[in-house]
């Protein structure tokens, strides 16, 4: 089925959630073009701007951002595809205000420090701007709460920003999963398992490494990601671990998460980075910061259904780059062991392997299962950051807002995987206590049907 006949198939009310005086794009001979503002164009946000100007049915309208240094970088990309100056509201933090009166933009895209996405979300429903939020997981359980109420009253829709659910391996074993070859899913896992260090920590000077400066000494994300790491211990970034296997399991679509547990190890990461480094060192100030955050942090989540969910957190030590996926029902599983590529897992699955209890590689299989999307649209992600997902996340926000169709990941879905932060900082400085994970659709899971990795758009 593809997602245009399952959509009209669905429950009007889903489909009428996106049908707003800003998403209806009636298009003509002339294409009329999507018209995004960017809040916050950091270096996540300079990724999406790069996309959004590739395109031809997408006219950047405005910026918001208080840097200099970045609005330096963003003019640099503009230049580079040649596109005509846009609008930079650069007077202190809160100018994107100015941006969200303006009525000739139809969507905006935020990219901001994590404790600005509640308000400026919000604020973006309130102006009826159409909104795509960066992942990060919720400061507190309320904020989760204000989302819902803000989008059940305005009925302005979000779209959750989630590009690991497009990694090309990910889609391939939710392809998969879909035609039954796992059989009944039992257990998920993923997570966040990605050397930081050099992110946390700069000297002012360049985005990435060089230095164990952090908050008002550091620049991009040491600026302010740093300093939940000092004063929050929890499951930080739940939503690239969480998004891939809820999708599989149907989380908010016939199921729900329903609990959850977490513990945290030691922290000693961050402080080794610091004293090792040539510009650290034992007497260095930032080595007595009391870091807060532990070093592995591990959640295991319950489903409805029966399904578990193991995350992990785990970016404050040397190790490569590995999410950690896992998906195990009664007839297979499938493990992720690298950064994405078909040939980086193994899969095993006991009838067609002879009984065999041998791993093979998951190439093979991957490639057979290619999701169709990526089949469509490999030319077209060709070079877009993280290896083509952020093509794919760019394009659903898109072809959607065109479509009238319901985003793939919706504000019921960013307020239960934005929960988990809050839940498990909560059950951490309760020693693992059990959490209930609130319904935030209020009984509406149960009628919900999936949405994301239908083949969609007919384009």
């Amino acid at each position: 089925m593809n997602r245009r006949n399952f959509i009209r198939t669905t429950s009007a009310a889903s489909v009428g959630a996106l049908i707003t005086s800003n998403s209806l794009f009636a298009f003509s001979g002339d294409h009329q073009k999507v018209r995004v503002g960017l809040i916050a164009c950091g270096m996540r946000g300079q990724v999406h701007l790069d996309e959004l100007l590739k395109r031809s049915d997408v006219e950047v309208m405005a910026i918001a951002e208080p840097d200099q240094r970045m609005i330096d970088r963003s003019e640099k990309i503009i230049k580079k595809h040649n596109k005509k100056p846009i609008t930079f509201y650069s007077k202190g933090d809160f100018d994107y205000r100015e941006l969200l009166k303006r009525k000739d933009i139809d969507a905006v895209i935020i990219s901001s420090p994590w404790e600005w996405h509640e308000s400026q979300t919000i604020e973006s429903m309130k102006a009826g701007k159409i909104v795509g939020l960066e992942v990060c997981g919720a400061l507190t359980l309320k904020e989760c709460w204000n989302y819902i109420k803000a989008y059940e009253e305005t009925r302005v829709p979000v779209f959750m920003m989630e590009n690991v659910c497009y990694r090309r391996d990910v889609m391939a074993v939710f392809n998969m999963a879909r035609k039954g070859m796992f059989g009944d899913i039992v257990h998920g896992q993923g997570g966040y398992q990605h050397d930081l260090r050099n992110v946390l920590f700069n000297d002012g000077l360049q985005p990435y490494g060089g230095g164990v400066e952090f908050g008002e000494k550091g620049f991009s994300e040491a600026a302010w990601r740093t300093n939940h790491y000092v004063k929050r211990n929890a499951e930080l970034y739940p939503t690239h671990g969480l998004g891939p296997v809820a999708t599989m399991m149907n989380v908010n679509r016939g199921n729900r998460i329903t609990h959850l547990s977490s513990m945290a190890s030691k922290q000693a990461g961050l402080t080794q980075y610091i004293v090792d480094h040539e510009k650290g060192g034992k007497n260095h100030p930032n080595a007595k910061v009391d870091f807060k955050l532990g070093d592995v942090v591990q959640t295991m989540l319950k489903c409805e259904n029966g399904e578990t969910i193991l995350l992990t957190h785990d970016t404050s030590m040397q190790r490569p780059y590995n999410l950690g996926f896992r998906v195990q029902g009664t007839n297979g599983i499938w493990q992720d062991i690298g950064s994405g590529g078909f040939n980086q897992g193994f899969i095993y699955f006991e009838k067609d392997m002879a009984y065999s209890h041998k791993w093979k590689n998951s190439e093979d299989y991957l490639k057979d299962y290619d999701h169709p999307l990526w089949k469509k649209h490999e030319a077209k992600a060709a070079g877009a950051g993280h290896g083509g997902m952020d093509y794919f996340l760019i394009n659903d926000f898109i072809e959607c807002i065109k479509s009238n169709q319901e985003f793939p990941f919706d504000i019921y879905d960013l307020a239960t995987w934005y929960a988990v932060t809050p839940l498990s900082e909560k059950s951490i400085a309760e020693n693992g206590s059990s959490q209930e994970m609130p319904d935030f659709t209020k009984g509406k899971y149960k009628t919900r049907k999936p949405v994301f990795g239908f083949e969609q758009y007919g384009s």
